[in-house]
């Protein structure tokens, strides 16, 4: 396909029966700020025959990765947590969830979200984090509050190129999923740690396997 997105694995089972329906993004996530801290927020609910996640996301460069991955064994240690850390490769600040499906996504869906996402107009920007907390689903996160807010932005401008018509606005709470635990950590501040956010990539993960697949990646804007 033309434009702007990179495809970065051909080698995806067909499916048949697309519809309109798994084309479809989350509906418009509203940015006020009065409403992001400590949500409580939910696992993604899974359909029972669904193998395959699709969804967009940030990801941090490999090195900021590592740096996460080195600071989350120590922060799991001083907390007492028990819960399995997410491997350096598989962080990510999802943007947008697409579909569950059962099988991998045909080529022709990714086109599709690849074309709709394309009309994305946005320059390269800078993400911090200086929080960490856990979200009522146990999930361990690293947080931020003002160098947040061009994620805030991105998430807006893509979910609005994926699915332009009006719907009633969700939260949305930019963070990086670290692991999961049942202790609840109260939020504390920690060491800033940052990138720069330089494309959006449409992951495919394999559910139950801890498996990602990058499919295609659309550029930010260069300053």
């Amino acid at each position: 396909m033309d434009g702007l997105f990179t495809r970065t694995n051909d080698l995806l089972k067909p499916m048949s029966g697309l519809t309109a329906a798994l084309l479809r993004a989350p509906s418009r996530l509203s940015a006020r700020r009065a409403h992001r801290r400590h949500a409580a927020f939910g696992p993604v609910p899974v359909h029972p025959q669904a193998t395959d996640r699709l969804f967009f996301a940030v990801l941090p460069d490999a090195e900021t990765a590592g740096q996460i991955a080195e600071r989350t064994a120590r922060w799991r240690r001083d907390h007492g947590l028990r819960g399995k850390p997410r491997k350096a490769e598989q962080l990510h600040i999802k943007l947008c969830h697409v579909d569950d499906l059962a099988g991998a996504p045909s080529e022709a869906m990714i086109d599709a979200l690849a074309e709709r996402a394309s009309a994305l107009s946005m320059p390269a920007f800078r993400v911090e984090f200086d929080r960490v907390m856990s979200f009522s689903n146990g999930a361990f996160v690293l947080s931020g509050d003002e160098s947040t807010i061009g994620l805030e932005v991105l998430q807006q401008r893509l979910s609005d190129a994926l699915d332009p018509s009006p719907r009633p606005a969700r939260r949305f709470v930019p963070h990086v999923t670290l692991l999961r635990d049942q202790r609840r950590i109260a939020e504390q501040p920690v060491e800033r740690i940052g990138w720069t956010a330089r494309e959006v990539v449409l992951v495919h993960s394999l559910l139950g396997q801890t498996t990602h697949r990058h499919l295609a990646r659309l550029p930010l804007l260069q300053t």
